[in-house]
């Protein structure tokens, strides 16, 4: 069965790596980019290179949805490079291109604060896509570089469905009315979703999860039943937001950035100073095979599961990486 993870935030070694690979997993968009500027997002690329080059016997870069069906075949892990914010453009437009160039494939238009783009989940008020937001939503869908809007406030999100005119993506949250988080989201942006065309990657990052660690794969994967209900079985997939071999003083910068000089820790405030325990039933790249039996025991049909687990992504990867045609 295809497997593609929508987001990953992963310390990689070739151990984690080979867990992948052993899991099954066939594609994994990873984060390279949370507040890094560009110079800083170029030498992140240029690692990722020599990983490429250092790894090539089971990792190889995603640029195409065919080079995903290549990872398949020769047994590797494809890795779609993809920034959660857009800082790495800074203020400039072109940066958008050549970026894409260099692999990049999918950006998120803010991360959980303002940006110059649109404004973050975090914020009290939502201005909406700015100027340059509607600019760049152009040039992500004129180059091929998918839209996530995963930490973007609702009236942002709903405006940059509205405004692109290819699909975008959600990669990585959980429906509101399931468990209420700041960054998952309500059935209103979920509908524009999936009648959009769009997609939604399934979180089990576990401040996302009804009842935390301690949710249930039943409780989840009756979510996703529910959310196919919603949104059409089409538009949805896995982004499992999997966070592995970090240090806490990865976490505090990873939310806190160099914006504020006090942790903020995000959902759940103070009580969140530290790295969540993940759910029994996923806590590493080998679980993958859990989420399965999971959908199997809630009532899925094996082709359902098969469109959950990756050819929703690969369909939407396929049409969303191509340049728009003139």
């Amino acid at each position: 069965m295809l497997i593609i993870d929508a987001l990953q935030y992963v310390n990689w070694t070739r151990e984690l790596f080979e867990t992948a690979r052993g899991g099954g997993v066939n594609a994994i968009h990873v984060t390279i980019a949370y507040w890094e500027n560009t110079e800083k997002t170029l030498a992140n690329i240029a690692d990722w290179n020599r990983k490429f080059t250092h790894h090539s016997d089971i990792i190889m870069p995603i640029k195409t949805g065919d080079d995903i069906l290549k990872a398949q075949e020769s047994g590797r892990v494809g890795i779609i490079l993809g920034f959660q914010n857009c800082s790495p453009i800074e203020d400039d437009i072109r940066k958008v291109e050549t970026l894409h160039h260099l692999g990049a494939r999918i950006m998120q238009l803010t991360y959980n604060n303002q940006t110059l783009l649109a404004t973050g989940c975090y914020e009290d008020g939502d201005s909406g896509v700015t100027r340059m937001g509607k600019q760049v939503i152009k040039e992500m869908n004129r180059t091929g570089m998918i839209i996530d809007m995963s930490h973007s406030a609702e009236k942002s999100t709903l405006e940059t469905i509205a405004l692109s005119e290819r699909p975008i993506a959600i990669t990585h949250a959980n429906p509101l009315r399931w468990h209420e988080a700041l960054r998952n989201k309500s059935d209103k942006v979920l509908r524009a979703l999936g009648e959009s065309g769009g997609m939604l990657g399934f979180s089990m990052y576990p401040f996302h999860l009804d009842g935390g660690p301690d949710c249930t794969l039943d409780n989840f994967c009756g979510m996703i039943m529910d959310t196919a209900d919603l949104m059409g079985l089409d538009n949805i997939g896995i982004g499992s937001d999997l966070c592995q071999n970090w240090g806490y003083d990865t976490l505090e910068w990873m939310r806190s950035g160099t914006w504020t000089f006090k942790p903020d820790y995000g959902e759940g405030s103070a009580s969140n100073a530290d790295w969540p325990r993940q759910p029994d039933w996923f806590r590493s790249s080998s679980d993958f095979g859990n989420i399965i039996s999971g959908l199997e025991a809630v009532g899925f049909a094996r082709g359902d599961i098969e469109k959950i687990m990756g050819l929703n992504w690969l369909n939407f990867f396929t049409a969303g990486f191509k340049p728009q045609a003139a």
